[in-house]
C-alpha cells in the first residue's frame, strides 16, 4: 500500500466550540499545511485525495480554464488533427467568455448548463451548441484519464435536440445541367473537372483540392486521397477520419486529367489549384501567413460563390459542393455496392457516419415500395372491397 502523501488535521477554534479541517503535506522538501476552511469530512476527504494526485503526478494545485486548455492541448500534441485542436480551442474560449476563467476543478454540470442555454439563447443552432459541447466533454474527459479529475462535469449534459437532416442528392438531370454549366464557366479553375471528380470519386473538397499529380495513377485509372507533408512544393495536410485510400477513376475522368496536365507547367505539383492563386500561395506561406486551416478552406478563393452561380445557371435552388459527394456516395449504394464498401470508398472511420449523413433514400425506392405495395396488399384489398354504390351514413 503506497505511503499517504498528505493527511487530514483538525484544528480546534480558540473558543473551543468549533473545529476546521487543515490539510498536512510536504512539497519540494517543503512541510505545508492549509485550512480548508470547513468541518465537512466527506468535502475535506475529497480535497485530500486530489491533493493527492497532484503530488504524485507533478500536477500544478491549480489552472485556469485558459492554462487547463493549453496544458491538455501540449500533452495530447499531434494524436488530434490540427483542425481538431482548433474546434477545442473555440469551444473552451467560448465556455471561459461565459463561466470566466475559474479554476478547471471547479466546474461542474452546472456550467455546463449554464453554457449550454447560454449558447442557445444567442442564436446558435442545436448542432452548433452540440458539437462546442462534446469538444468541451472530451477536453474533461481527458483529465479524468490523466487522473487530473476525478469525474467529468460535462459527463452527464444533454445535448440539444436536433432533426435528422436530409440528404441532398442531385438527380441524373440536376447532375447534367450542373456539369453543362461549369463547362461553360470562364474561369481559370477547371470546374467542370472539378465537379465530375466530385461526382464520380466521392471525394471531399479539401481531399480534391489538395490533389497533387503524383496521387494519379494513369495506367491504373485510381487516385490516392493521401496525407501532404510540409515541403517547399506543398503544404501540410491531414485526412479526415481516416488514412490514405484509393479511388477508382472513370476512363473519361482519366482522359480530361491526361489532358489537363498536358497544359500544366512542370513545377507546379497541384492538379486543381490555378497556377496564379498557387504563386499566391507560396507566397504567404514565405510570409508565415499559411495555415493548417486555409489548407483546408482557403485554397481557391470565392469557392462556395462560384459553385453557387453554376448552380443558378443550372437552375437549381439550393445545393452545396458537398453534396456532390452525398450523390456520388448514395448512387454507389444504389447500384449495389455494400455498406461496408460505401464506408470504406467515403473514408469514414464507421457506418454511421455514412449512414447519418450522406445515403439518401434512392430516387427510385417510393416508386418501388409503392409497387411491391400494390402487388401484395393493394390485390388482396382490391378482390375484399367494393365501393359503394350510393353514400354510406356512418352513425
Amino acid at each position: 500500500m503506497k505511503e499517504q502523501l498528505v493527511r487530514i488535521r483538525e484544528r480546534a477554534s480558540r473558543d473551543g466550540k468549533r473545529f476546521v479541517y487543515l490539510l498536512d503535506y510536504v512539497d519540494h522538501g517543503k512541510r505545508r499545511r492549509i485550512s480548508l476552511g470547513h468541518s465537512d469530512r466527506r468535502k475535506a476527504e475529497k480535497q485530500r485525495a486530489d491533493k493527492e494526485r497532484q503530488l504524485r503526478m507533478g500536477i500544478p494545485q491549480s489552472m485556469r480554464m485558459n492554462e487547463f486548455l493549453e496544458d491538455s492541448l501540449n500533452r495530447t500534441g499531434n494524436q488530434i488533427r490540427m483542425s481538431t485542436q482548433e474546434e477545442r480551442r473555440f469551444a473552451c474560449k467560448d465556455f471561459i467568455s461565459i463561466v470566466g476563467d475559474v479554476d478547471y476543478r471547479s466546474v461542474t454540470l452546472r456550467h455546463a448548463e449554464l453554457y449550454r442555454q447560454t449558447c442557445l439563447d444567442r442564436g446558435n443552432s442545436p448542432a452548433t451548441v452540440s458539437k462546442k459541447l462534446r469538444q468541451l466533454k472530451r477536453l474533461f474527459q481527458l483529465a479524468v484519464n490523466r487522473k487530473q479529475l476525478d469525474e467529468n462535469p460535462f459527463r452527464f449534459i444533454d445535448l440539444p435536440k436536433t432533426p435528422k437532416r436530409k440528404v441532398r442528392v442531385y438527380t441524373i438531370d440536376e447532375c447534367e445541367r450542373i456539369l453543362r454549366e461549369s463547362h461553360k464557366c470562364q474561369s481559370r479553375v477547371r470546374w467542370d473537372l472539378l465537379i465530375l471528380a466530385a461526382l464520380t470519386t466521392g471525394m471531399r473538397r479539401g481531399e480534391i483540392l489538395n490533389s497533387v499529380w503524383g496521387d494519379i495513377d494513369f495506367d491504373k485509372q485510381t487516385i490516392d486521397v493521401s496525407p501532404k507533408e510540409n515541403t517547399p512544393e506543398t503544404w501540410q495536410w491531414y485526412i479526415k477520419d481516416t488514412e490514405r485510400r484509393t479511388l477508382p477513376l472513370m476512363e473519361k475522368v482519366v482522359v480530361l486529367l491526361a489532358e489537363h496536365q498536358s497544359r500544366q507547367p512542370e513545377r507546379y505539383p497541384y492538379v486543381f489549384v490555378p497556377v496564379d492563386r498557387y504563386d499566391k500561395i507560396q507566397v504567404l506561406r514565405g510570409q508565415g501567413k499559411w495555415t493548417f486551416i486555409d489548407a483546408r478552406l482557403n485554397m481557391i478563393g470565392g469557392f462556395d460563390g462560384m459553385f453557387k452561380r453554376i448552380l443558378r445557371r443550372a437552375g437549381i435552388k439550393n445545393g452545396r459542393f458537398h453534396d456532390l459527394r452525398n450523390t456520388a456516395l448514395t448512387n454507389w449504394l444504389a447500384t449495389g455496392l455494400t455498406e461496408y464498401d460505401v464506408m470504406q470508398l467515403a473514408g469514414h472511420s464507421s457506418f454511421q457516419t455514412t449512414h447519418q449523413f450522406y445515403l439518401a433514400v434512392g430516387h427510385d425506392l417510393i416508386d418501388r415500395a409503392r409497387a411491391a405495395t400494390s402487388k401484395s396488399i393493394g390485390e388482396n384489398l382490391a378482390r375484399t372491397w367494393r365501393a359503394p354504390h350510393s353514400p354510406v351514413r356512418c352513425v
